[in-house]
């Protein structure tokens, strides 16, 4: 059987960690897959001499590549909208197999990109998208394939993680963990994707996609960063029995789905409670198994090079038992893809922390759980924390409630004369199966 070919657009850290990973283990895949895989080009702008890159044509022209005949599979790893957008389109007009990290391209354009897939019977594989070194792709796709999903939360961003397990275990602010993350090159010089939620809001897109037989939707994730915890909140939430994490949750409900990314409290005694540091994990409850976590590094060349080498090992298992290459792996069904109604931030229903400051005067309190009992909002807990600068935080925990209630309820909260500064929210989630 003859080798099947492969391009790698990009040699940053994964594209390096793809082809050393090819090169150094070619004879253990070469026994899974039943046939050689043959590096051909790679893109790259500048010489590689620290990489071995005997026989393998290397230019800057990326567009050239893709339209090579001596190129099965493109391997797209320089990120971003364009012109990874453009390449990947050359590469399916051509009839290339495409394998690709870009979760931002995907969550925002790929509707566009599976289609001319499916319309060119070639395939788009991204397992390395979502949370690295976890399958969780393959997991939802075909592990739960017999499964009704009713929902999935995950920490799948590790800066995030990384920033509220240091100000949990430490004490420390957003800010000096922020600086650190950044010196250890977990956060880019500009860290909004990460502590925004941006690159969560991402991935969220592509798992609720495949959970629930939905369109990509990523402008109707409703998202939120972690840059306003602080470790005042992460105390009281620890007191409390709660840790804060930043979730992405997509959750069938009623009326609708919910697709939210923002800060979270969760018992401490939940698995996703534990995840700490710059690792990731995914729950998901599915109708027949019940609840599972899927766990592991969620960035990093070594785990994420490993991703896209068991989707470049799919393909050429498909390129080598199907007559088109069509076969295993599935894209978005378009005949199939069900039109149901993504929620809106107000009509979303959660449990709330509810953090207030307010003078130290008689009635306040009543006061604020009148404006609560009012808006329909039971509280569960309440508790009033010691003075700080001749203020006393009085922290909230209440009963699920639609968003809009707890919108007003705020609102009022905050026209009181006693109430100093915004009222802190925090969704809370039981993640009970």
């Amino acid at each position: 059987m003859k080798p099947v070919r492969l391009a790698i657009l990009g040699l940053g850290t994964v594209g390096c960690g793809v082809l050393q990973l090819l090169q150094e283990n070619a004879t253990e895949i070469k026994r899974r897959t039943g046939r050689e895989i043959q590096i051909t080009h790679v893109g790259t702008r500048r010489p590689r001499p620290d990489l071995n890159l005997e026989g393998i044509q290397q230019s800057a022209d990326l567009f050239e590549i893709v339209r090579q005949p001596d190129v099965d599979i493109v391997v797209e790893l320089i990120g971003g909208i364009q012109p990874a957008h453009d390449l990947i389109l050359e590469a399916i007009k051509h009839g290339k197999q495409v394998v690709t990290a870009n979760k931002a391209l995907l969550a925002e354009e790929g509707n566009e990109l599976f289609e001319a897939a499916d319309n060119n019977t070639v395939q788009i594989a991204y397992e390395a998208a979502v949370a690295g070194g976890i399958p969780i792709i393959k997991v939802m796709r075909e592990g739960l394939a017999a499964n009704r999903i009713d929902w999935l939360a995950g920490i799948i961003n590790g800066t995030g993680n990384f920033i509220l397990t240091e100000m949990r275990d430490k004490s420390r602010q957003f800010e000096d963990v922020l600086a650190e993350a950044q010196a250890l090159g977990y956060a880019e010089a500009d860290p909004t994707f990460d502590v925004e939620g941006i690159d969560a809001a991402h991935k969220l897109t592509l798992l609720a996609s495949i959970a629930f037989g939905i369109p990509l939707q990523f402008d109707k994730v409703y998202t939120e960063g972690i840059s306003k915890i602080t470790a005042q909140d992460v105390k009281y939430a620890e007191e409390l029995g709660f840790r804060i994490k930043h979730l992405g949750i997509a959750r069938r409900a009623e009326n609708g789905i919910e697709l939210r990314v923002h800060p979270t409290l969760i018992p401490e005694e939940q698995p996703l409670a534990n995840v700490n540091g710059v690792q990731n994990a995914v729950s998901v409850k599915a109708s027949a198994v019940g609840q599972t976590m899927y766990y592991g590094p969620g960035a990093g060349g070594g785990p994420t090079a490993s991703a896209v080498v068991a989707d470049i090992i799919d393909l050429v298992r498909d390129i080598s038992y199907t007559e088109d290459g069509s076969g295993t792996i599935p894209q978005l069904a378009f005949e199939s893809l069900e039109d149901i109604q993504i929620l809106k931030r107000e009509e979303m229903t959660t449990a709330y922390y509810l953090r207030v400051n307010v003078d130290d005067n008689k009635g306040v309190l009543a006061d604020i759980t009148t404006i609560l009992s009012q808006c329909g909002i039971s509280i569960d807990a309440i508790m009033q924390q010691p003075r700080l600068k001749n203020r006393v935080p009085v922290v909230i925990m209440t009963d699920p409630i639609v968003e809009s209630k707890m919108d007003e309820a705020i609102a009022k909260i905050q026209a009181l004369p006693a109430t100093h500064g915004e009222v802190t929210r925090i969704r809370l989630e039981s993640l009970e199966n």
